[in-house]
């Protein structure tokens, strides 16, 4: 045999074609060396499909136990490192196939049968990406549960709370954080929406028309898992737009991106907190790096890199849906490009959501600056107006009576619960002595006690609800 008809052998659709394909175009072409990782997926949807395939009549209980016999073997050597991966097969899917069809023969050759490489990469993507998005599900839980903690230690510790990055009111740390659980419950939800559409089968769509074989697709569906919350095969139901979908790729991704988007949010509260001019929280060593000249610098290098690399998933998002808008029905090559940015994105999720928990327990609360900070930035102001208004005065004027008073505190720099009880009732004659109880950030904080509000009382209550909820 030619050397030509050697490399025409390799390919699986090669014997219509009279020359064999480049080196450079096999290289541009192909995809093992990435789409590997779903050889699991592939050999999960393979098995399912043979045993349809068997029970159908359309292939013999012989051949079912050759394929599955096979299968574990190359399950074996893929475990083991023993495995070949060519590029002449380009992708995971041939790979398998041909080692498969090498070990049993023609019964490796009869897997295919009803089946395109177009439902089955389509198969193959969602199944493995509905157990990437379980892990990330568990991996959200421990970061939630990691703030929870350090939530709960610090029900009582008085932060500044900031609008414009100005002073603004006083707030529990403890309810600051338990904003991130928020957002990061409202992540793991979208998640758990998002796995509804990844969970649904293409396979049995073959090229783009279906087949002209008997297949049981729902068999298919209820042995891979995939059914709906009532239990029901969730089975796609046009084969061109089964085999060209990447919604639940894209939709994934949006996900992602808006989770990162929360983590990058975080990041930057952390950055700020850390540094010389709020002092507020220190980080664990192992989290950060030093400078190269200058030997007193500690750089919060993590969540500085979390920050740049929700740029990096934001850009797979918007990747994604360029690579989509052009393309006619159905499955065309372009597709191939769908992997290399959606697996990204879920190794950079999962990586930053692991460190982010750690590092999360790890943070060292510095109560006494945040405390200094609410003081000097006139924290209390709106409880002074809202002392006024229970007093029965207008908000609108309550509102610019406290300015006057709070332009006159600057000025003699001092806190408004540092000016005397007679300047204060210089303002408004209905200030009275318990008016100090107003001024006072400790008050202030415990005068919130209502849902959702940040009374140290109700921060401990949402902490509870946070405990059971992630229980």
């Amino acid at each position: 045999m030619s050397t030509n008809q050697l490399d025409k052998k390799s390919q699986a659709w090669s014997a219509l074609f009279s020359e064999p394909m480049s080196e450079l175009v096999k290289r541009y072409t192909a995809s093992v060396f990435f789409d590997k990782r779903l050889w699991q997926a592939d050999i999960q949807g393979s098995l399912a499909h043979a045993e349809m395939l068997q029970a159908q009549g359309l292939i013999s209980l012989d051949d079912w136990a050759a394929i599955q016999k096979g299968m574990a073997q190359i399950t074996q050597e893929i475990e083991s490192g023993q495995f070949e991966w060519k590029l002449d097969l380009e992708d995971v899917h041939l790979n398998i196939e041909a080692r498969l069809t090498q070990l049993v023969g023609d019964a490796g050759k009869r897997l295919h049968t009803g089946r395109s490489r177009n439902d089955q990469v389509a198969t193959d993507v969602r199944l493995w990406l509905r157990g990437e998005i379980d892990e990330i599900g568990l991996l959200l839980i421990e970061l939630q549960k990691a703030l929870v903690n350090v939530a709960e230690q610090n029900a009582d510790t008085i932060l500044p709370g900031f609008t414009h990055l100005q002073v603004a009111q006083p707030v529990a740390f403890g309810h600051h954080l338990l904003a991130y659980v928020e957002m990061f419950a409202r992540d793991a939800e979208r998640m758990i929406d998002c796995a509804k559409r990844v969970n649904r089968l293409p396979l049995g769509s073959a090229a783009l028309a279906g087949t002209s074989y008997p297949l049981d697709r729902e068999r298919v569906a209820r042995t891979l898992g995939m059914v709906d919350e009532a239990g029901k095969p969730a089975v796609s139901q046009n084969s061109l737009d089964a085999v060209s979908d990447r919604d639940f790729a894209i939709e994934f991704t949006a996900a992602a991106s808006l989770l990162m988007v929360h983590i990058s949010r975080l990041s930057e509260e952390l950055i700020l907190w850390m540094s010389q001019s709020f002092g507020f929280v220190d980080l664990a060593d192992r989290f950060c790096t030093g400078s190269s000249i200058m030997p007193q610098k500690k750089n919060p290098d993590v969540p500085e890199l979390a920050r740049g690399k929700t740029g990096r998933v934001v850009g797979h998002l918007m990747g994604l849906i360029t690579l989509m808008k052009g393309q006619p029905l159905a499955y065309n090559k372009d597709n191939q490009e769908d992997k290399e940015p959606l697996f990204d994105t879920v190794d950079t999720l999962k990586d930053t959501l692991r460190i982010f928990a750690e590092m999360a327990a790890g943070i060292t609360v510095k109560p006494e600056a945040m405390e200094r900070a609410a003081k000097k930035g006139y924290a209390t102001a709106t409880d002074l107006a809202d002392y006024l208004v229970k007093k029965g005065l207008p908000f609108r004027d309550a509102h610019e009576v406290v300015a006057h008073a709070v332009k006159d505190a600057i000025a003699q720099g001092v806190d408004l619960s540092e000016l005397p009880l007679d300047k204060l009732k210089a303002y408004n004659a209905a200030i009275e002595q318990d008016v100090y109880e107003v001024l006072n950030l400790r008050g202030s904080l415990n005068a919130r006690n209502i849902l959702g509000g940040t009374a140290p009382a109700q921060v401990r209550a949402q902490v509870a609800r946070h405990r059971l909820r992630l229980a």
